[in-house]
Parts: C-alpha cells; structure tokens; sequence
C-alpha cells in the first residue's frame, strides 16, 4: 500500500506532508508586525503574564501579541493626553498661570498627569 504525499484530516481540518514514514502537520507560526512598545504596552505585557495567561498565550500563538501592546499603547497614550488637557482646563491651569506662578503650575501640572496616570492604568492596563 503507497502511502499519500499529504493528506487533510477532516476532524482537525489539519494537513499533513509525509516524511519517511511519518505524517508531520503542515504547523507555522505567523509572523507579527514589529513594533516599539512603550510603558503602557509593557505595564500591560507584565499584567497579563500574571493575570490573564490565556489571553497572553492565545495572543503570543496567533502572532498577535506585539500588534496588540502596541495597540493598548497608542490607546492610553491619546486617553493621557486627551484627560490631561481636559483637566488642566477644568482647574484653571492656563498658559497666564504659568506665566505668572511657575512653580504652581508645575506642582498643579504634576498633579492632574498623576491622576491622568492613575485613570490610564485602572481603566486601561489592569484590566
């Protein structure tokens, strides 16, 4: 009995190519886009290591794992700016503020990015 090149097997929908004697499953890997990672996809990297292996493994096997940081990145990186724009005009911390009071528009200034922060990674990064 000769044995087929390569066969489809209809439970698994999986190919296989002969070799030697052995059926091997025609298996690769996708490639993933390459991109940089800044803090927000790192701090969400460590995350769901920890806390959600299945979504990082399923994410990691589908090659779609870097696509993805880069994604939750660029996200709470426009939210950061957007939330920290929105509350310096809400509390009055103008361009005239720190003409005028420097230091407290710094101090002010480093306080509404904290609490922008503080948002970005409760509602963004561990969840």
């Amino acid at each position: 009995m000769k044995l087929k090149k390569e066969y489809i097997d209809e439970k698994t929908e999986i190919a296989y190519t002969l070799k030697g004697n052995y059926y091997f499953p025609n298996l690769s890997i996708t490639k993933d886009r390459s991109f940089t990672i800044g803090r927000y996809g790192k701090a969400r990297l460590r995350y769901i290591k920890q806390y959600n292996k299945v979504l990082y493994n399923n994410l990691l096997l589908n090659g779609k794992l870097n696509t993805y940081l880069h994604s939750i990145d660029m996200k709470c990186n426009t939210v950061l700016e957007s939330l920290i724009t929105k509350l310096a005009k809400q509390e009055n911390v103008t361009e005239d503020l720190k003409a005028r009071h420097q230091l407290e528009w710094v101090t002010r200034m480093n306080n509404i990015k904290n609490r922008a922060e503080g948002i970005i990674y409760n509602e963004y990064v561990y969840i």
